[in-house]
């Protein structure tokens, strides 16, 4: 590897040998490659220089391929092949014989909201591939996705690094959830009542105070946050049969894996809305296999939150 002139090396000189086998003619492969003669002829020389060896002799009208010609010659269409195909012009996306595998980044939301609705997309039109979804949130995606290789992340990150792109998914509002019986509340809920009720809280980042405590100190009250959870599954079974009260994200309350009787309306606090966005490494975003993988994800998603705003 050491001793290769890898400085003389040019794709363009290897252009102009398969033009020169193809008219045996230098004037011929200049006309081809719409290059003056001198420049074709010029080409041949370093041809020469690099391979060692004549590679084409004139006789008469005709430039005559040496054996060693004749023996590059499909090992250069082959090169030329590959990287017109596979580099310049990348052939699209096959997803039926694709057998590697697709890595998505799911905060905890959008895993039980959209994990099984992706899986059963991606895998009726990838069948042979591999599917992993893997955890982030809004304090790891930006190291997640280079040490996990992810392809696409979904959750509602913002104020993104500039090698990300990204694209809107959906606006996402709230309710409160609890349970009729044993809180004794009833929609609507005034403020009064939803202070008086012990709170339990979705953390993800563990702190017990969220943008609701924000708006009840603006307005001089304070409320009682009795328990925390970073696992939603998990706040959403103590609600049953507890004094507690949970405001959640509208589609996480309409999750149809839960068989439980809990209640739910629109909280008496301004909570602000968030969006959810797919987010993907602006270096990978014209892959073709991101590409395609983007539109399977945002169509999958789109029906998804059409279906569940859908239920009562």
């Amino acid at each position: 590897m050491k001793n290769i002139n890898w400085r003389g090396v040019d794709l363009n000189l290897l252009i102009a040998f398969s033009a020169l086998m193809e008219t045996r003619s230098v004037t011929k492969a200049a006309a081809k490659l719409s290059l003056g003669q001198s420049a074709m002829s010029h080409n041949l020389s370093r041809l020469r220089a690099l391979i060692n060896d004549p590679l084409f002799e004139r006789q008469g009208h005709q430039m005559v391929a040496t054996d060693k010609a004749i023996e590059l010659a499909p090992v250069i269409d082959n090169i030329l092949h590959l990287v017109t195909t596979e580099i310049l012009q990348p052939g699209d996306f096959t997803p039926h014989n694709y057998r590697g595998s697709f890595r998505i980044g799911l905060t905890d939301y959008a895993e039980l909201l959209f994990a099984p609705a992706l899986f059963d997309a991606i895998t009726k039109q990838a069948p042979y591939c591999q599917l992993s979804f893997c955890n982030v949130d809004r304090n790891n995606f930006q190291s997640a996705i280079e040490a996990q290789k992810i392809d696409l992340i979904i959750g509602s990150m913002t104020d993104l690094p500039r090698e990300f792109d990204s694209q809107y998914l959906y606006t996402e509002d709230h309710v409160c959830l609890f349970d009729k019986q044993t809180t004794g509340l009833h929609p609507p809920i005034d403020l009064a009542r939803y202070i008086a009720t012990p709170q339990a809280l979705v953390t993800p980042d563990g702190k017990l105070a969220s943008a609701v405590d924000t708006e009840l100190l603006q307005q001089g009250f304070n409320r009682h946050i009795a328990v925390g959870s970073s696992n939603f599954m998990t706040i959403r079974h103590l609600l049953t049969g507890r004094n507690l009260i949970c405001v959640v994200s509208t589609l996480m309350a309409r999750v149809e894996i839960f068989h439980d009787k809990l209640t739910q309306c629109p909280p008496p606090v301004n909570i602000p809305d968030f969006d959810i966005n797919m987010l993907w490494l602006r270096r990978n975003g014209s892959h073709p296999r991101i590409e395609w993988l983007r539109q399977v994800v945002s169509r999958t998603i789109t029906r998804r939150v059409e279906d569940l705003r859908q239920r009562s």
